[in-house]
């Protein structure tokens, strides 16, 4: 039902996957080489999701469950220090699958009352320094540039999310609860 609710509110949403549809069905039996490519990729990403998504889910619910909120409000909320923005970026280091398992993530963090200076600073980070990349990354392109782009890039994460988050406390912006 929420589907239909939502399609009725949007109804470009409902236009755009039919125009998708259109397109890589008569790629199919058209032999249109771009609309087979769509749909060969979209089946290939749509697997890998479903591969990747419950184990997303699943440690986000025990991260979710195990995780007191307690400690995350002592560690990494209003009343925590500078060193939680550190705990932000070790915390996005180790995860492994890009944004679509730091979103749920970030989530939890929300809802266990992180500051939302850090949730942004988490999911800059885990954009930018996950461990598998850093490695990736350093087999190609050397340890000297690693380091160089980590030294430049997660100062500016931190400044810009911790002004980001100023400002949207100052304007008494508060991320919508989705419970």
């Amino acid at each position: 039902m929420k589907i239909f609710k939502a399609l009725q509110q949007h109804p470009w949403v409902a236009g755009i996957g039919t125009l998708f549809a259109i397109v890589v069905i008569s790629g199919f039996l058209t032999g249109f080489a771009p609309g087979k490519a769509i749909g060969q990729n979209f089946l290939s990403f749509f697997w890998q999701m479903l591969k990747v998504l419950p184990c997303v889910f699943i440690l986000t619910g025990i991260f979710d469950v195990w995780i007191k909120t307690n400690t995350i409000e002592k560690h990494l909320g209003r009343g925590s220090s500078f060193l939680s923005y550190f705990w932000a970026i070790l915390l996005a280091g180790t995860t492994v699958g890009g944004l679509h398992v730091a979103l749920p993530v970030a989530h939890a963090l929300h809802l266990k009352r992180a500051k939302l200076s850090i949730v942004l600073t988490f999911l800059s980070a885990a954009g930018i320094c996950r461990v598998p990349m850093m490695l990736f990354e350093a087999s190609f392109l050397g340890w000297r540039f690693t380091c160089i782009r980590f030294a430049v890039s997660l100062p500016l994460v931190v400044i810009s999310c911790a002004a980001l988050g100023w400002w949207f406390e100052r304007r008494g912006y508060h991320l919508p609860d989705l419970n």
